[in-house]
């Protein structure tokens, strides 16, 4: 058993100190977020991630997990201390660091003892060095044993904990071999493959593989918008891609394009860094623009089957940036209805789970209770987000109640023989009918 630290709370501080915790480790995990905390305490979740309570609880039962706002608290016997808190975009798209370095002025204040701070925080390439700087500077003079090892997340929000239980690889970074063996040791439970590097390598591998994730959604989003255009099908354009081997299937889903913590942030993180050393990026430039493209047209699409959006009452169906995740950052929702809010249409909107968040932003929209509300009256009928509740509508009962039954599906979630045998005038992605 292991002495752990996990400071921030947030999607990759709470499921890493959750299921370390799992594992037979004593973890604390510490927040500035004093509420944040409170709920904790009361087993009150702050974000929506399946399985994560139960984790949450069962461990905090079994004391091996506490909650704490107080640094010294949480450091007093810790061998390991995580750093998982958030790294905001910038003006520029830069990685703002500004609270990896509260907690590592922080740690440097607080510690007394042997420690191996762990960068679980997505950050930009010499990071690991610019923290062990900023500690040594800290310090002042006042020795201390420690070591900085890079040890990126690559956790899915809505399948987070499984994620970190049963992972595809373990990636490590740093320049004391012994430091990034104790971290893995950490690991050996899951029985996954674990590649210990340089510090910098592990942080490049994180931007790396978030960037080409982002580029192949983007690229099937272009095939699709061709599809359009040639009258094809991108679901068996993708469908025949994935079959070979050398490419796969995964993330080849015509759509909205990608949002959410990770793929926006990560791409201008690692745009920004490359122009600054002089690389040029194109292909990160195109993927960007494409991604942005992708709620444009949505919005085209509705303005050319209605002639125009003004006083159009639109309905959205799914406000998350994905299913099963009350996250709305970035979310491919959000912006179309801003677009078409801009243009004068009305809309009204609902989420299985994102509800109370999007209280805070939508001011204008009209926030429903379920699916059927939002089909009222509506002159066209969007989905942004295909969760799984909204596979199996009563879509008889929702052109009843629509005013035209116009439907833009967003995520190719529907079957379009099907809906247009109901008598929709339906449209999907990249499927050869969206003009």
């Amino acid at each position: 058993m292991s002495q752990l630290c996990v400071i921030g709370t947030g999607y990759v501080g709470l499921v890493t100190g959750a299921c370390f915790a799992d594992l037979g480790n004593q973890v604390v995990c510490m927040d500035v977020d004093q509420d944040r905390i409170s709920k904790l305490k009361q087993n009150i979740m702050p974000i929506y991630e399946p399985g994560l309570e139960q984790v949450v609880e069962q461990n905090v039962h079994a004391k091996r997990l506490s909650f704490t706002t107080d640094i010294q608290e949480a450091l007093k016997d810790a061998e390991f201390a995580f750093i998982a808190v958030g790294t905001p975009s910038g003006d520029e798209g830069e990685a703002d660091l500004q609270y990896v370095r509260a907690v590592a002025e922080a740690i440097a204040d607080t510690i007394d003892h042997p420690i191996i701070i762990v960068n679980k925080s997505t950050v930009p390439v010499g990071t690991g060095d610019w923290v062990a700087e900023v500690v040594t500077k800290r310090r002042a003079g006042k020795a201390l044993d420690f070591h900085v090892v890079s040890n990126p997340e690559f956790l899915r929000e809505g399948s987070a904990v499984n994620d970190f239980t049963i992972p595809d690889r373990v990636i490590l970074g740093s320049l004391e071999p012994k430091a990034t063996s104790k971290v893995a040791a950490l690991y050996q439970p899951l029985r996954c493959p674990i590649l210990e590097t340089d510090l910098r390598t592990a942080e490049m591998i994180k931007y790396a593989s978030n960037a080409f994730l982002a580029t192949r959604i983007s690229y099937i989003n272009e095939i699709a918008n061709i599809c359009e255009e040639l009258g094809a099908d991108v679901l068996v354009v993708a469908k025949g891609m994935g079959l070979d081997k050398r490419i796969g299937p995964a993330f080849l889903d015509a759509g909205l394009g990608w949002g959410g913590s990770c793929f926006p942030k990560d791409v201008k993180a690692l745009d920004h860094m490359a122009t600054m050393h002089g690389s040029q990026t194109k292909l990160l430039q195109a993927v960007m623009d494409i991604n942005r493209n992708q709620r444009r047209r949505a919005v085209m699409s509705l303005r050319h089957q209605l002639g125009s959006l003004n006083d159009r009452l639109i309905g959205v169906l799914g406000l998350s940036f994905k299913p099963n995740t009350d996250d709305i950052r970035d979310a491919a929702a959000l912006e179309i209805i801003h677009l078409l809010e801009v243009e004068g249409a009305r809309v009204k909107a609902y989420d299985p789970q994102a509800m109370e968040a999007c209280r805070k932003v939508l001011k204008k929209t009209t926030l429903c209770t379920d699916p059927y509300q939002v089909a009222e009256a509506v002159d066209a009928l969007v989905l942004a987000t295909e969760w799984n509740e909204f596979k199996q509508l009563d879509f008889k009962r929702i052109k009843g109640l629509m005013k035209q039954p116009i439907i833009l599906d967003g995520r190719n979630l529907w079957d379009a023989e099907y809906m247009r045998s109901l008598g929709f005038n339906y449209a999907g992605i990249g499927r050869g009918n969206l003009k």
